[in-house]
């Protein structure tokens, strides 16, 4: 039977076990393959894993191991996904597929602003997500970055004043900000949130973009669609 998992460090919490085994009425095997070292996780997704997703801090480190899907893989620089395949080792980001769904659910497309704290690989990919909108965005963060089109990461300090003039915060730092405000925020933080609070019209929960990436990632992993949404949660 082929087994699916997740690396990363810390994996404590994570919500992708359960959402496996509902997406797929725990017909398949999903682990948490914990460790600090991405070596040895990685080895053991060469040993005994069909597909694995990937999160912090590996998702930039596994990019280096694998075929980029497509251009936009290549540009962010960074995966949550490996696929086994007669080609080789597939890196996929459904991060940003998810980060792009959310997007367009709620109506923010081409014109909008958006300000993205953080340049990790969900930072990457929520960047890559709203420039394929054709949304006007921009990025903080702690130290300054090729944001891979010509521009720069500005400081993290800059944070308060654009988001307060944006349409829409994507944040994906690990700890809340004080002092920042925006009509609506988009939190990759799902196990400890803080940003509710400043959203002063819409907040969208990691939950929820955990679930859009999963919905995407889990097909791209298995080959077999979900079930129905509902079975996410385990109710209709």
């Amino acid at each position: 039977m082929q087994r699916f998992g997740l690396i990363g460090h810390p994996l404590a919490g994570s919500g992708s076990p359960a959402l496996f085994e509902r997406a797929y009425g725990g017909r398949l095997p999903y682990d948490l393959i914990e460790g600090e070292d991405f070596e040895a996780s990685w080895a053991r997704f060469l040993k005994d894993y069909q597909a694995i997703n990937i999160t912090a801090p590996f998702k930039e480190l596994a990019f280096e191991r694998v075929i980029p899907a497509d251009e936009t893989v290549r540009r962010i620089g960074a995966v949550n996904i490996a696929v086994k395949t007669e080609k080789g080792i597939i890196g996929y980001n459904s991060d940003c597929l998810g980060v792009r769904k959310l997007l367009e659910d709620k109506g923010f497309g081409k014109d909008a602003v958006a300000v993205v704290a953080g340049f990790g690989g969900a930072g990457k990919a929520a960047y890559a997500a709203a420039v394929s909108l054709g949304m006007d965005a921009v990025v903080c963060n702690r130290t300054a970055k090729p944001l891979g089109d010509g521009g720069f990461t500005r400081p993290l300090e800059e944070l308060p004043i654009l988001a307060a003039v944006a349409d829409i915060l994507i944040y994906t730092l690990p700890v809340a900000t004080e002092g920042v405000s925006c009509p609506a925020v988009l939190e990759a933080n799902y196990r400890s949130p803080g940003m509710q609070y400043a959203a002063s019209s819409l907040y969208i929960p990691g939950t929820d973009w955990l679930l859009e990436q999963a919905r995407t990632g889990y097909e791209l992993m298995t080959g077999e669609a979900p079930l129905p949404i509902f079975c996410f949660y385990g109710k209709k």
